[in-house]
């Protein structure tokens, strides 16, 4: 309990401890469940939902197959499952034409396009830090045996 309070009254003194105010804006207190980061952070916990927000935001709205042509390495199965949790969270679009043969598009909404900032960040992140991170597994690993 006191190492709790003293963790506290440490992070309430940091300099890098959002305001108050900013902090109810996420939606909860700096540790609540239902606060906003978090659900920013399970949006993008998926391996390959970044990726797919990503290239429709480089490349505009697109058909599945031309998306597995792109990203590579990713199955239609994975694709379809990142695209539906995409919808679900309001990222992307569906567009069905009716044409024969079907035919279905996807493209960014507005909060879809808004991460488009965050993704580049962190790939510029991974760009600096990806050697010093694959290291310090390898390090890990090794350790580990």
């Amino acid at each position: 309990m006191e190492a709790e309070v003293a963790l506290n009254a440490t992070l309430d003194a940091s300099p890098t401890t959002a305001p108050e105010d900013e902090t109810d804006d996420l939606g909860g207190g700096r540790y609540a469940a239902d606060c906003r980061a978090r659900l920013a952070f399970d949006v993008l916990a998926n391996r390959w939902d970044s990726v797919v927000v990503y290239i429709l935001g480089e490349q505009g709205p697109m058909r599945p197959r031309a998306m597995l042509t792109r990203i590579g390495g990713i199955s239609s199965k994975v694709l379809n499952e990142a695209l539906r949790r995409l919808e679900y969270n309001g990222l992307v679009e569906r567009h069905r034409y009716a044409e024969a043969p079907p035919r279905v598009d996807y493209a960014l909404t507005e909060a879809g396009a808004a991460l488009l900032a965050p993704i580049r960040a962190l790939g510029a992140w991974a760009a600096t830090h990806g050697d010093a991170v694959l290291a310090a597994q390898d390090r890990f690993d090794r350790a580990s045996a």
